[in-house]
């Protein structure tokens, strides 16, 4: 059954093209879902029914895990048998039919201009580091891209002259982003008088350089943005997606069209990106209950 699942890996390396963050995602569940059927002594796929899945899934929902986390097992258990049934290792979906929990929708926090100017502005561009810093921070809100691929960012990625960005999202999808004055400004000054301070090797290829000289990590990422937060006031909790998050809200608050945030954004489907819309019409109806003499 592990060779199996070795195999559905690979499978959505290869031929889907998924990101290593989403297959460390199936990994984890369905490694999970393995240990479950041991514990109930099932050896073959073809013994597994729906009342096994359900069971899996009501054992984890007991454990507390969020419906959000209980609906991605189902997916990806989902998948997998549809990967059994396309390999003719069983002939039918046993998880096909179950209905995914309900989940509530949140909506992501964003930052207020004056909290993301805040923030901005922490970085001290005397020093290479802050140089960095400073040029990380300005991109990620200039273009709304996810630190996984901020991080994976190399020089040849950047067209400083033409103001675009091309970045290889989610299944290995291009997508060029313009880059505005403030975020080519920081990249030219950190590309000028701070990177070439941090790296070791001349070769290196990678945008974002870490104090080692090497590729700066996902997690150090996380740790400048919380230390910047922190040395910026903001209370509320910050993750490097609320850049993200804010940028687009930032977007459509000022009259951008959904089809281009949803461009930008590198999102498959509209109605991930329309998410953003209930802030905005939020914040509407709190200014207009605030200003109208008759609210």
């Amino acid at each position: 059954m592990e060779r199996i699942l070795k195999d559905f890996i690979y499978y959505l390396s290869v031929e889907r093209g998924l990101a290593d963050n989403t297959l460390d995602s199936y990994q984890r569940d369905l490694k999970k879902y393995l240990q479950f059927l041991k514990k109930h002594n099932i050896k073959d796929f073809h013994e597994v029914s729906r009342a096994h899945i359900s069971q899996f899934l009501l054992e984890q929902k007991e454990k507390g895990l969020a419906p959000s986390t209980l609906t991605r097992n189902l997916a990806s258990i989902r998948s997998f048998y549809n990967f059994l049934l396309r390999e003719q290792i069983i002939q039918e979906n046993p998880a096909a039919e179950l209905e995914s929990p309900r989940t509530e929708k949140k909506l992501p926090r964003v930052l207020s201009f004056k909290d993301m100017e805040r923030l901005l502005e922490q970085p001290k561009t005397g020093e290479a580091i802050g140089l960095r810093d400073k040029a990380m921070l300005e991109l990620l809100y200039a273009t709304g891209i996810r630190v996984s691929e901020l991080v994976s960012l190399s020089l040849n990625n950047v067209n400083i002259k033409m103001g675009f960005l091309r970045c290889d999202g989610k299944g290995n999808k291009e997508r060029m982003i313009p880059l505005g004055s403030v975020a080519i400004k920081s990249l030219q000054d950190y590309l000028q008088y701070g990177r070439n301070k941090l790296i070791k090797q001349k070769d290196e290829k990678a945008l974002f350089i870490n104090q080692h000289g090497k590729r700066l990590t996902r997690q150090g990422f996380w740790k400048i943005l919380k230390k910047y937060a922190l040395k910026a006031g903001i209370s509320t909790e910050i993750t490097p997606h609320t850049l993200r998050h804010s940028f687009a809200t930032h977007l459509l608050e000022n009259g951008a069209d959904l089809r281009s945030v949803q461009e930008m954004l590198g999102h498959a489907d509209i109605s991930t990106t329309q998410i953003y819309t209930q802030i905005t019409r939020r914040k509407i109806k709190e200014i207009y209950d605030q200003t109208h003499p008759r609210a």
